[in-house]
């Protein structure tokens, strides 16, 4: 059976009945004005704080968690990973499969009050298709997308796509949240301002800190739909009234809030604590899920040196993936794994293809071959995001490789939020030229991830320019079975390792650490409206 047809089998399986509760239980006889309970607060320390308010134009994971709590989707992912219908009600396909009407259940309410509509929803779809890789892909084979009125939108397609509906309930970054009209219509390059939304949450903006703490409260307005929590689809059970996400700029400072109660959940607690978490009865410390998430060397294509991809590919033969995840997860081999693949091990996409230079890790080659390119002591500027503890330590080994290779390095030092916003600088002016990041497995699973763009109009920062990329990027979406789709990825990982345009670090499972009495935790993405405090 063809992957398009088991695809067909798994979106055209309906939803269970809702659950009609009936009865009524006699209660104990009245006595009198009781008190009302204090309101729960589910305290979580992120990894680095909220200093934006747009999901849609960076792919920061502090920003997909935001969206989740103040957004829905019209489509979201169950914990088969198969979609489900989210804020849409109904949705039929013509029997040549090119239009697809999709119907948006009742009751669905912005957070100040106003009704959700059809052209709210393509408004939304339509800016988020200009952001990410599978939007972008989605938009490629649509002809038109409008609202035949208030609760219907109507997608016309060049062609049959199997993967509307995966593409609609996209799990991680860029997630297609559903904003109004009014928002959505901003720029994708220009961050929104305005938050308001239909999930499950508001976001208190009297009580945001930028970097430091960000608020949110039950949105009275959410109507969740029917049927059991299944990771980011059915109902969206709001557990907490109050949610307040906080940065700790000290990691031993969080560790302590976590082991006194006053944090109920670490999301990323460094290394450095884990010891000290363990050893407390009261805390659950465990590593994320498989298969992880990646870490990965991203270059500046434009500007020399990383201009020359036979420097790239330099840089890549010493890259040593144990040294980078020693540096930032120690040798208990329950935190990381090797994986050379640009596909993360153990997904379906994972492949050999190419890779012989991933393998390498060898520094007198890499000298020789930097030569050989011809690099002239071109200084390479490093972005060094000093508050996330697992990049700094990828950040130390970056810089020691290109030293020991010979290229005259320049480290500087930034916050998190100030290497966001210094790496979408094309130009040598202030420029950049390498950074290391990581991506949860999910985001770079495919051939369609923005990271993997060889177009650098619509791409990912490093602006890449590869047509040959960009066709066996699209051949694998042309693709009707499991094994042509698999082919088709080696062919992209060749690409990718033969233009050098990244590197990776190493596969690994970050620990999170969590008070015993917490219950509705979900992976590989944790939705918080769910967490009981």
């Amino acid at each position: 059976m063809s992957l398009r047809q088991l695809r067909k089998l798994a979106l055209s399986a309906t939803l269970l009945a809702p659950v009609m509760l009936g009865g009524v239980m006699a209660g104990p006889a009245y006595a009198g004005p009781q008190p009302k309970p204090a309101p729960s607060v589910l305290r979580v320390s992120v990894h680095v704080g909220l200093e934006t308010l747009d999901p849609i134009a960076t792919t920061a994971y502090i920003d997909r968690t935001h969206g989740y709590l103040v957004y829905d989707t019209l489509f979201a992912l169950d914990k088969n990973l198969q979609p489900q219908p989210q804020m849409v009600d109904r949705w039929t396909v013509s029997p040549d499969q090119k239009t697809w009407t999709f119907v948006l259940r009742d009751g669905l309410k912005w957070s100040d009050g106003t009704d959700v509509t059809a052209a709210d929803c393509v408004a939304s779809l339509e800016r988020w298709g200009k952001r990410d890789g599978m939007g972008q892909q989605l938009f490629s084979d649509i002809t038109s997308l409008t609202a035949s009125d208030n609760k219907t939108i109507v997608m016309q397609l060049k062609a049959p796509d199997d993967m509307v509906l995966y593409s609609l309930g996209k799990l991680s970054s860029n997630v297609p949240f559903m904003m109004p009209a009014r928002i959505a219509q901003t720029s994708p390059y220009v961050s929104i301002k305005d938050p308001t939304g239909s999930g499950p949450y508001m976001f208190v903006m009297k009580d945001w800190v930028p970097g430091e703490k960000a608020v949110y409260v039950k949105n009275p307005y959410y109507t969740p739909r029917s049927g059991a929590p299944s990771l980011a689809a059915g109902a969206k059970i709001a557990q907490a009234d109050k949610i307040e996400l906080i940065h700790y700029t000290d990691p031993k400072a969080a560790a302590k809030a976590l082991m006194n109660g006053y944090v109920q959940y670490d999301e990323s607690p460094p290394m450095s604590v884990v010891p000290m978490l363990e050893a407390d009865q009261n805390i659950v410390v465990e590593p994320t899920s498989p298969p992880g998430s990646v870490g990965m060397m991203r270059f500046n294509t434009t500007i020399p040196p990383f201009n020359n991809p036979a420097i790239r590919r330099a840089v890549l033969e010493a890259i040593d993936q144990t040294a980078y995840m020693k540096a930032a997860f120690g040798s208990d081999p329950r935190w990381w794994r090797t994986c050379y693949s640009i596909f993360p091990c153990g997904t379906p996409y994972a492949t050999d293809a190419g890779n012989w230079i991933m393998k390498m890790a060898n520094p007198q080659a890499a000298r020789y071959a930097l030569e050989k390119a011809g690099y002239k002591d071109t200084p390479v500027v490093v972005l060094d995001p000093v508050d996330i503890p697992v990049l700094a330590a990828f950040t130390d080994v970056t810089v020691k490789m290109l030293k020991d290779i010979g290229m005259t390095v320049k480290v500087e030092n930034m916050t998190w939020e100030e290497m966001l916003k210094r790496r979408t600088n094309q130009g040598a002016e202030n420029g950049w030229n390498v950074f290391d990041t990581w991506w949860i497995a999910d985001d770079i699973a495919t051939p369609q991830a923005i990271a993997y763009s060889g177009d650098p109009k619509t791409g990912w920062v490093g602006w890449p320019n590869d047509p040959k990329l960009e066709a066996d990027r699209a051949a694998f979406v042309e693709a009707t079975t499991l094994a042509d789709q698999q082919a088709k990825a080696g062919l992209v990982q060749q690409d990718v390792l033969n233009d050098a345009t990244v590197g990776i670090l190493g596969q690994f499972f970050e620990p999170i650490a969590f008070n015993k009495s917490v219950s509705g935790l979900t992976t590989p993405v944790q939705f918080f409206w769910e967490m009981t405090p």
